[in-house]
């Protein structure tokens, strides 16, 4: 599976990408922002984004919009420090599949994962 990590924070990608290694995922891109994340999209399509919604340049629900605009399908998990509930129903409306708050640990993201493919039809 391939899927792309969206986050400004090289840490948080870090993170993410050993937590994916230890789920057999190593098909891996990356992006810091949106604006790079539109790039990669442009190029390839991944079964699977990871998106933090603070990013500069632009943050997660933006990119989020803007690829359902144009891809509905595709699977997108928000993995963020915003706990708020207004914010986790904003970034359902704006298409999310799933919400992970940070931090959070291997478990809960190979859940939250497994849970959106499963869900979608698509083998994790």
């Amino acid at each position: 599976m391939k899927i792309l990590l969206v986050d400004d924070s090289r840490t948080i990608r870090n993170i993410q990408k050993s937590t994916l290694a230890t789920m057999g995922h190593t098909d891996i891109l990356e992006a810091a922002d949106g604006v790079e994340a539109l790039a990669v999209l442009a190029d390839v399509r991944p079964d699977l984004v990871l998106v933090d919604w603070n990013m500069p340049n632009m943050d997660g629900i933006t990119l989020i919009r803007k690829v359902r605009e144009t891809d509905q399908k595709l699977p997108m998990i928000m993995v963020t420090t915003e706990a708020e509930k207004t914010r986790v129903m904003e970034a359902l409306r704006a298409g999310v599949n799933n919400y992970v708050v940070k931090p959070f640990t291997a478990e809960t993201l190979a859940e939250k994962i497994n849970a959106t493919m499963s869900k979608l039809g698509v083998p994790a």
